[in-house]
């Protein structure tokens, strides 16, 4: 696990001690992307090993009873810091039981 997901899932544990927590790096499937070039230019590496692009899958109670727009709006205020310099896309997965 790079950098970026290690601390992606260390924001996260923290603020939501999650029962269910997974942070996957899916940047080599944007390698093409006008974003992931842009990425890869500005941090110095090939297009799609930069850590931009994430599908995070995320349980936790406190989460639960949020509405599914609240969820999101809590785990990017939590992420915010990374969202406007690091993480170009992050595909969030709520799972809720």
């Amino acid at each position: 696990m790079g950098l970026i997901a290690s601390t992606i899932k260390e924001k996260l544990e923290k603020a939501f001690n999650p029962t269910q927590l997974d942070v996957i790096d899916e940047s080599h499937k944007h390698a093409g992307h006008g974003g992931a070039k842009a990425h890869a230019a500005k941090y110095g590496s090939e297009p799609g090993s930069g850590e931009s692009h994430f599908h995070v899958i995320i349980a936790a109670d406190t989460l639960t009873p949020m509405s599914r727009l609240a969820r999101h709006r809590a785990v990017m205020d939590v992420l915010a810091d990374l969202m406007v310099e690091r993480v170009h896309a992050l595909r969030l997965e709520v799972v809720t039981e």
